[in-house]
């Protein structure tokens, strides 16, 4: 029996996104590859409700970062996942809540600028310009506090 080497293959000839951001290493790389170990409580629900577990995965970084592809009837789960994030904690010993909610806000409101049935030059376009401005808030929300 042969062993299917295409996927693995595959994987090695991605290319690397080059990068913009001197953090982006480590713990923030970002082509990451996990292996998990998810729990049977997980699978279980994900096989009951017929949802792979990647696809849920997937979701839940697509809405948590309110990307511009699937936004389609997702603003309540969203919503909540904004309101998960707050509630553990995360992020608040540099900002308040309610900037924590302004992030995500402008983070969302970039997102819909998305030229969906858009040609291929003014996607190209848009996506240029959404980068730019994505490193412009980025730096503007890093600068808002002081760091070590």
């Amino acid at each position: 029996m042969k062993k299917n080497t295409h996927r693995v293959t595959q994987q090695k000839n991605v290319k690397q996104p080059r990068k913009e951001y001197k953090w982006l290493n480590g713990e923030y790389e970002r082509m990451v590859e996990f292996k998990l170990i998810l729990p049977y409580q997980f699978l279980f629900i994900c096989k009951l409700m017929e949802v792979p577990p990647r696809k849920l995965i997937r979701d839940f970084i697509d809405n948590l970062s309110c990307a511009a592809m699937n936004r389609e009837g997702r603003d309540k789960a969203k919503q909540k996942l904004v309101d998960y994030f707050i509630e553990h904690g995360y992020g608040q010993q540099h900002y308040t809540e309610e900037s924590i909610r302004t992030i995500f806000r402008e983070l969302d409101a970039i997102g819909m600028l998305w030229p969906e049935d858009g040609k291929p030059k003014l996607i190209d376009l848009t996506a240029k310009w959404r980068d730019k401005y994505h490193a412009y808030w980025f730096k503007r929300w890093y600068r808002m506090v002081k760091r070590k």
